[in-house]
């Protein structure tokens, strides 16, 4: 599932994606699986409709995020450092980091791993078509030891800075 919103960050603008029926011919005939497209076209109908959620809202100062049970086994130190070092770049508001939270609670991995809250968080900023500092956005692309996942490619940077 990863690997298709890699594959869609790539070839579409958020809002130039086929409807679902035409994309799941489109991944089918791009060589994708027919359950992991089913998996991902499912987990982008969780994004709300509406993109004006993603309206920056000024953080409230010393407000910090404090994580449920689940969430902290779901999200390890690491992932919920990393969406902390993003609110403090100014990278993401309120909104988004929940927006984050939820789709990666969304993925039917037991423990996400840090590479794939990293393209939760692309797929975020590019369904909202959020603008991110070049330097935040590296940090996006850089690549762990997860080898299980695809690292996005510059096509990725081509679309999110367009």
């Amino acid at each position: 599932m990863i690997d298709i919103l890699v594959y869609l960050f790539e070839n579409y603008p958020p809002d130039g994606c086929p409807e679902p029926a035409a994309l799941a011919r489109k991944l089918t005939a791009a060589g994708f699986e027919t359950e992991e497209i089913s998996a991902a076209l499912s987990w982008l109908e969780g994004f709300p409709a509406e993109a004006s959620a993603a309206c920056r809202e000024p953080a409230r100062a010393g407000a910090i995020r404090i994580y449920d049970a689940e969430e902290q086994d779901r999200l390890p130190a690491e992932c919920r450092g990393f969406i902390a070092f993003l609110e403090r770049h100014d990278a993401v508001d309120a909104r988004l980091r929940e927006a984050i939270i939820e789709r990666a609670l969304a993925l039917p991995d037991a423990e996400v791993s840090l590479d794939r809250l990293k393209v939760i968080v692309l797929a975020v900023i590019w369904r909202y078509r959020h603008e991110v500092d070049a330097l935040i956005l590296e940090e996006l692309l850089a690549e762990d030891t997860d080898d299980e996942d695809s690292a996005p490619g510059e096509g990725v940077t081509r679309i999110l800075l367009n």
